[in-house]
């Protein structure tokens, strides 16, 4: 499809420049031999006539020449100019195509969980608490579909500018704890530690700052064993606020490292675990939109450090 677009948009391209040239051209030789008086050239003489066809001549030559060159040389800067054109197009198509094969690919598992417990529960009388575990399996796999199309909708936003129009400036702390809070069903007997300077505040949107950080919590309560530890620690100067969240989990080797923000990459470690490989990529997208980044300190065996990096709020 985008290879007949160029095709088309490459010609229109062509055509639109060469006949601008071409009318250029024209224009030049014809305001040159208007203002030349040939008629007082003529009265000096055929000595003096011929030079000034000649250069009327040379100048014809030259126009045509060049004409010709851009002839050959248009259509190559038409091509690069339509694919430069079509280009956010491109990647829009792709976004959205990617949207739906990443949404039918993890939509299935959850949906199929439902209709095998609907249908077994249709199947034959059963007993009331079989009938409650099915009903339970149901609102489980319903609630992994609820998560799952807010993260995929939330990565297929592509005007993070409209987002920010929405910016309140907002209290890490509250942030935090309002993460914290969201995570409270996930912890077992993990150690959570909060460590921040009084006073802390970063610009965004206030349901996008505690998803962001609630996600690296959950992952970071994922990988730490019982008795483990993790620390939220915030830290701020003139230009960064950071948010880092330490544990002391499994740890991931540098290509877990590389690939752990990429829509639905999971370890091969860990496949077998809850989830369905968006949070981080989420947490990404948050951080993007916010104009600030997630960074990832890791080494196996040794735990993992994130850190959320948000620009200085704006001063008014």
């Amino acid at each position: 499809m985008f290879a007949s677009a160029v095709r088309r948009l490459t010609v229109i391209y062509t055509l639109i420049q060469l006949v601008l040239f071409g009318a250029v051209a024209v224009g030049i030789y014809w305001f040159v031999t208007w203002t030349f008086d040939l008629d007082v050239a003529t009265q000096d003489g055929p000595a003096a006539a011929n030079p000034v066809e000649l250069g009327f001549s040379h100048l014809r030559t030259a126009l045509i020449a060049g004409f010709c060159a851009l002839c050959v040389i248009v259509p190559f800067t038409s091509y690069w100019m339509a694919r430069a054109a079509l280009a956010p197009l491109r990647r829009s198509v792709e976004r959205q195509q990617r949207f739906i094969d990443d949404a039918s690919h993890e939509l299935r598992s959850p949906l199929t969980v439902i209709r095998g417990e609907l249908e077994l529960a249709l199947l034959r009388k059963r007993t009331a608490d079989q009938y409650r575990q099915s009903i339970s399996s149901t609102l489980d796999a319903t609630q992994v579909l609820v998560d799952l199309t807010e993260d995929l909708l939330l990565l297929a936003q592509e005007a993070p500018a409209e987002l920010r129009s929405r910016f309140v400036a907002v209290p890490i702390d509250t942030v935090i704890r309002d993460a914290i809070r969201s995570t409270e069903h996930s912890v077992r007997r993990q150690s959570l530690t909060v460590r921040s300077a009084p006073g802390v505040t970063v610009h965004g949107i206030p349901a996008l700052l505690v998803r962001a950080i609630s996600n690296v919590l959950e992952n970071a309560i994922k990988f730490t064993p019982d008795e483990g530890t993790i620390t939220v620690t915030v830290t701020a100067n003139a230009h960064t606020t950071v948010v880092a969240i330490t544990d002391t989990g499994r740890g991931m080797t540098p290509d877990e490292v590389e690939h752990a923000t990429e829509r639905f990459w999971r370890s091969q470690d860990v496949r077998s675990s809850t989830g369905h490989g968006l949070g981080l990529s989420v947490v990404e997208r948050i951080m993007h939109t916010h104009g600030g980044s997630i960074r990832i300190t890791s080494a196996p065996g040794a735990g993992s450090t994130f850190d959320l990096l948000f620009p200085a709020p704006p001063e008014r």
